[in-house]
């Protein structure tokens, strides 16, 4: 097997800590030569103490500082946008995984193909925003592109060296979010706090709230179409509270396949990096000895509307999703500083989506730009409420 040299980005966050414990347990075949952090640099700095990576990069040069300060070895720190590129391109890497939040990864995803990488997709939004370039990117320079998202490696190891003729629909499941049972009056009116208390999955506040809109999961349809070459209506989402089934396919004879394992995001990081063995690992094997119950039901649109918008921006095409996943990240941040309420995400989503005409993707330069206007448009729209 090739050895794994490792630069993660976005180490401090909840994909990047369990990376960290998916290596611990793989010493002889994964390294890490690379950590890319933001603010956290106390965790950073104990990461870098622990894995003795040749690369750190930080949000600001002021922490890059603070950092050189403290280390107890000297390695090449670099800070910005500038050191996420420096990361991912570091000579020694030969896999790179994209764990920042939001559309901050696209460039050094992007890159990283294009020098002929594996990696290991957990920035969803680099897939919704630029999918068809990063595709180009791979086939120019030779890179691998892989999900680390639980419910796309799901899909990828159903979907492995199946004919793509036999495949009628695929679905991914999404738990519901802490919402899933509330009557609208009172989700229109969730709080912060109510929103950040998700039933299943431990994550990063962005992602929390986008799971209590169903946008995650919108975003997600969008990565199933573009990772493996689906259209809108070969994609669907069924609502599975318990999260045990990641994803199922249902081919053309009518018979469906399904993915199960633990709910633990170790599963799908290993899967990724060691592909395509698939060794144990830091998770316990799926436990078919405890009685259990599976529930299944289709997603409310009525009550989780961005859901909708992002089979909107799928079926648009261009920009779309990249307007879309702006506007999102601004509504999102308006509400976690309370500047806005929980309905009103959506309602600013399709305001924009609505406002910013989509256009035919040609460049990351493009992709820049809408994410750019869509942006100027939702803090305006925040600003006005």
């Amino acid at each position: 097997m090739t050895l794994r040299h490792l630069a993660l980005l976005g180490s401090t966050g909840s994909i990047g800590t369990s990376t960290l414990d998916v290596v611990r347990a793989h010493p002889e075949e994964l390294a890490v030569v690379a950590l890319a952090g933001g603010r956290n640099r106390d965790l950073l700095l104990a990461q870098a103490e622990a894995f003795r990576p040749r690369a750190l990069s930080v949000g600001l040069r002021e922490d890059a500082d603070w950092l050189r300060s403290r280390l107890s070895y000297a390695p090449d720190l670099h800070w910005g946008p500038e050191g996420l590129l420096a990361c991912a391109l570091h000579p020694e890497a030969n896999t790179v995984v994209a764990a920042l939040v939001g559309s901050a990864g696209l460039a050094s995803t992007e890159a990283a193909l294009r020098a002929g990488r594996r990696v290991c997709v957990a920035n969803k939004e680099s897939l919704v925003v630029g999918g068809g370039l990063m595709h180009a990117a791979a086939l120019a320079g030779g890179g691998e592109l892989l999900p680390v998202d639980s419910e796309h490696a799901a899909l990828h190891q159903l979907l492995d060296g199946r004919d793509p003729a036999s495949i009628r629909e695929v679905r991914i499941t999404a738990s519901g979010g802490p919402f899933r049972d509330w009557p609208l009056a009172r989700l229109q009116a969730a709080t912060v706090e109510e929103a950040l208390n998700h039933p299943t999955w431990k994550m990063g506040p962005k992602i929390t709230i986008d799971s209590a809109t169903l946008m995650n999961k919108g975003l997600e349809v969008i990565e199933a179409s573009v990772l493996f070459g689906l259209t809108a209506d070969q994609v669907a989402v069924t609502v599975h509270p318990q999260s045990q089934v990641h994803a199922m396919v249902g081919f053309r004879d009518g018979s469906y396949q399904l993915q199960v394992c633990a709910n633990d995001m170790k599963l799908p990081i290993q899967y990724a990096l060691l592909y395509p063995d698939q060794r144990p690992g830091p998770v316990p094997p799926y436990p078919w000895t405890e009685a259990r119950t599976w529930t299944f039901e289709p997603p409310d649109l009525g009550r989780f509307p961005c859901l909708g918008l992002a089979f909107e921006a799928l079926r648009a095409g261009g920009t779309a999703p990249a307007i879309l996943n702006a506007a999102n990240e601004v509504a999102v941040a308006a509400f976690l500083s309370r500047r806005i309420g929980f309905w009103d995400i959506q309602a600013c989503d399709r305001a924009i989506l609505e406002t910013l005409p989509s256009e035919p993707l040609d460049s990351l330069a493009q992709v820049l730009d809408a994410d750019a206007a869509a942006r100027r448009h939702a803090e305006g729209w925040v600003a006005s409420r």
